[in-house]
């Protein structure tokens, strides 16, 4: 999952949780020049850290369900397209004044199609303009249709070290369903290629709930993965988007649509297979075992700034070299062509940035954190949430209550999190408890412009989709997807 797009059913929620189901924050210079200020969150003082998203939009097709930010073209100019990644980087870390990058992830689009070299350029302008730890994680995404074993030892010489594969599947009916341009065949060879070069640091994403595919059938490709993978896989739900070749199958009624309540059971089969198999299940849509989870990933979930660079790629980070003090969303420009000529005029190519309300900040908080088995930890709100804790939020009379009371919610010393079956139904949980944090909110300016730790309201935070997020989604914060 890049900062690529989260549940839209998330974003829905979140917006029409606000007053008049308001969308997004308003951007600098947007809205009546009458209307006040929007009230900011000031972050606490470098040094600062950050996750960093590369989007590659480029792949040779377009499979029949994405609709993501990628584009097929006769020839990519790669110079070019590795000269703007780099200034991008650079500009964008300057801007943020960050200090030190927490992960790299290279997502797309299908970034194994760029050259081990560009991935190189990328790495050495970060590490250049920041610190980049011995041992960071550095992720790639890959198709298996491009990634042989000599492909992947070039990419690990340049600096990657895991690898998150887009297998979608094992039977070779559904793959050529999706469109997708591998054999099942070729997805075997791929993943033991990979887990040859980068043990227990390889992740597979797979997809269910296809037109069509039965709960046999989803369980004997789970049970044939299980045999292939290695100690990480990201299980998607297939989303119909408006304008793919897919969709446009299904709603002509060419296909079935799958009724909800198959794809309920085929989630709670997948997800009793890989407990079983010994994985944690330690997001919506992911499973990890011998601690093998996403840093990256973990980062948005746990609403930790981040830097979108490419066409398309979303940010949260406080623009602090620009004078900022809050936190602000940020969306590159998606055609890369126009995204190109934007980075070599003026530094980087962002279209859009939004800085985010403190209400916007505490939605994000909440709606990502509890997509993870740890949940929103009372210290991490507290960071957002200086004057209201959860407690206070959420432990009165209200949704949250009667959710808890249900089995579906827990409040405790740890703080808010789902339980194994509320966690299954998260979209339908959170319009109500969203609800009910814009009733509860109270977030007087601190005096001295900082945010404070939690009040005693309680003891002293936060997660199905892409195996690391970059942006395209609008209107969240990058998260899901089903990956490339």
């Amino acid at each position: 999952m890049a900062a690529r797009g989260w549940r839209p059913a998330a974003a829905a929620a979140m917006a029409a949780a606000r007053p008049g189901g308001g969308g997004p924050g308003r951007g600098p210079g947007a809205g009546s020049p009458s209307e006040p200020a929007p009230e900011t969150v000031p972050e606490p003082a470098a040094p600062a850290t950050a996750a960093l998203y590369v989007h590659w939009p480029y792949c040779r097709k377009r499979c029949s369900y994405c609709n993501f930010n990628k584009y097929v073209v006769p020839a990519v100019d790669e110079v070019a397209v590795r000269a703007c990644l780099v200034r991008e980087a650079r500009t964008l870390l300057r801007l943020s004044q960050v200090q030190s990058v927490t992960s790299v992830f290279f997502g797309g689009g299908t970034p194994s199609l760029a050259s081990p070299r560009t991935i190189a350029a990328v790495l050495e302008a970060v590490a250049g303009a920041a610190h980049l730890p011995a041992g960071t994680e550095v992720t790639l995404e890959a198709n298996p249709g491009s990634a042989g074993t000599p492909r992947l030892a070039g990419f690990r010489a340049a600096g990657i070290n895991r690898l998150s594969i887009g297998v979608q599947s094992l039977d070779d009916a559904e793959l050529r369903l999706l469109g997708r341009e591998h054999t099942a065949a070729e997805a075997r060879a791929a993943v033991e290629a990979a887990r040859g070069l980068f043990p227990g640091r390889t992740s597979i994403d797979l997809l269910f709930g296809l037109p069509g595919q039965s709960r046999g059938a989803w369980a004997r490709g789970l049970e044939a993965a299980l045999g292939l993978c290695d100690d990480h896989v990201s299980l998607y739900q297939l989303t119909l988007e408006q304008g793919t070749a897919l969709a446009a199958q299904v709603w002509g009624g060419a296909l079935p649509t799958p009724p909800q309540d198959l794809l309920a059971d085929m989630y709670q089969t997948a997800r009793a297979m890989l407990v079983a198999a010994g994985f944690r299940h330690y997001e919506v849509s992911n499973f990890a075992r011998k601690g093998a989870l996403s840093t990256h990933n973990l980062s948005y979930w746990r609403a930790e700034q981040y830097i979108g660079v490419g066409p398309g790629a979303h940010g949260r980070f406080v623009p602090r070299g620009e004078g900022g003090c809050s936190r602000e969303a940020r969306v590159q420009t998606p055609e890369p062509d126009a995204w190109m000529r934007e980075v070599q005029s003026r530094g980087h190519g962002t279209r859009r940035r939004v800085v985010l309300s403190p209400l916007e900040q505490l939605e994000e908080v909440l709606a990502l954190g509890l997509r993870t088995d740890e949940g929103v930890t009372h210290g991490r709100w507290g960071r957002f949430s200086p004057h209201l804790g959860l407690e206070a939020a959420f432990g009165a009379p209200g949704e949250a209550k009667d959710l808890q009371q249900q089995g579906w919610l827990i409040l405790d010393g740890g703080g808010l999190r789902c339980t194994p079956e509320g966690l299954a139904l998260l979209d339908a949980l959170l319009p109500g408890l969203l609800c009910q944090l814009q009733r509860r909110r109270v977030l007087p300016a601190a005096p001295d412009g900082e945010p404070r730790p939690a009040e005693a309201t309680g003891p002293p935070r936060r997660s199905p989709t892409g195996d690391g997020a970059g942006g395209e989604a609008a209107g969240g914060a990058g998260l899901v997807r089903g990956g490339e």
